[in-house]
């Protein structure tokens, strides 16, 4: 007796937690909306995509999980945000196993020698209502190089799940990577990478 009511109570429970989420405001596109402070990646809903050229026939990705890092914003004062994230290089993933283990080897990434990708920004240029170019300095594969991310926002608000207070970004950039050491099979495998993010950053302060 005492196992249905527990089942019945689990049933009306998983019932009622979609309109419980659907309750929730929806996220804010409003960039003046966000509310100022510090932040945390949320590492389990941030993405790091690259494209490659396959040989001239085809695009190649591949992905970085385990994202870290800090965000600090506040909407009236944008040109003085700070973004510092790293990624680990043991965390790249592709669909093929076997290829995942020859990116951390020497001949391509050296995850080894060179565990962590970092990116720390040094400067915020607004290029739209929600629009931004965050420059900053890249460390990868031993050697540190500027670049700038063509960034916008999503959305602010509390994750219905989660209860945090979240901000959504994307951004892209493109770089080569010989100017970072990284020169196995070019031109056969393309210079030029795609950088394609996705992250989510959770309100600590």
């Amino acid at each position: 007796m005492r196992f249905l009511s527990h089942l019945v109570f689990a049933t009306a429970a998983l019932a009622l937690m979609p309109a419980a989420i659907h309750a929730q405001a929806a996220p804010n596109p409003a960039p003046d909306a966000v509310q100022a402070g510090t932040y945390k990646v949320e590492t389990n809903h941030t993405r790091t995509q690259f494209t490659v050229s396959h040989m001239g026939f085809s695009d190649w990705y591949g992905d970085f999980t385990g994202t870290t890092g800090t965000l600090s914003i506040d909407p009236r004062a944008i040109t003085s945000a700070k973004v510092d994230v790293t990624i680990p290089v043991a965390g790249v993933s592709t669909t093929n196993t076997k290829l995942d283990g020859e990116l951390k080897s020497a001949d391509w990434f050296d995850a080894a020698t060179y565990p962590t990708i970092h990116f720390v920004s040094t400067a915020v240029m607004p290029t739209g209502p929600r629009t931004a170019q965050i420059t900053g300095n890249l460390t990868f594969h031993g050697v540190t190089r500027p670049v700038t991310l063509a960034a916008s926002f999503n959305a602010g608000g509390t994750n219905p799940l989660s209860k945090a207070y979240t901000l959504g970004f994307n951004a892209t950039t493109t770089l080569n990577r010989t100017d970072f050491g990284v020169k196995t099979y070019v031109p056969l495998i393309g210079d030029a990478v795609t950088i394609r993010i996705s992250a989510a950053f959770e309100k600590i302060g």
